[in-house]
């Protein structure tokens, strides 16, 4: 599937703020840690992920176009911070008291792990599953994986196990 082609002015954005934080960061930690290459290939309902050994950020292009300047304030130093939490203290915690540090402390961003974007547009098929406080959607995968018994998931708000929703029988 072809990316949507990101017009020049976004791209000059996200790296403007990339630039920014890099430096604000470089400057905090006494360091001069390199620009990460920056790749717009992420899909799916992820905003973005950090690839150490490559040393880069994909960031989704759907999302970002849907949800320009709240996804380049909150997704681009995000994923910066996993790098430079990489970087200054080796492996750790995804999202641990170092990566928050970094994120607060360093770049001046509040630490949230998940976004908040619409992801409709994005979202494949899914599969509807039930706890005790709210209606999830699992992908394909990870319904496969529950049938299979392979895998179990809970809900981060109440701990519940999700099972899945039963669905009224057709006619």
């Amino acid at each position: 599937m072809k990316s949507p082609r990101l017009p020049i002015a976004v791209q000059q954005a996200v790296m403007r703020c990339l630039r920014e934080k890099l430096q604000q960061a470089n400057l905090h930690l006494g360091h001069a840690y390199p620009e990460p290459k920056l790749v717009y290939q992420q899909r799916g309902t992820a905003a973005g992920t950090a690839w150490m050994e490559s040393y880069e950020i994909r960031l989704n292009p759907v999302l970002l176009m849907e949800n320009q300047q709240a996804f380049i304030d909150e997704v681009v130093p995000h994923e910066l911070a996993h790098l430079l939490v990489w970087k200054h203290f080796g492996r750790v915690a995804p999202h641990g008291k170092e990566w928050k540090w970094m994120m607060e402390t360093v770049l001046g961003v509040p630490a949230r792990r998940t976004h908040q974007f619409e992801v409709q547009s994005v979202r494949k098929n899914t599969f509807p599953y039930r706890c005790r406080c709210q209606l999830h959607q699992l992908t394909v995968r990870r319904h496969n994986k529950v049938l299979r018994g392979e895998s179990e998931y809970r809900c981060v708000q109440c701990g519940d196990l999700l099972k899945p929703e039963l669905t009224p029988p057709r006619n």
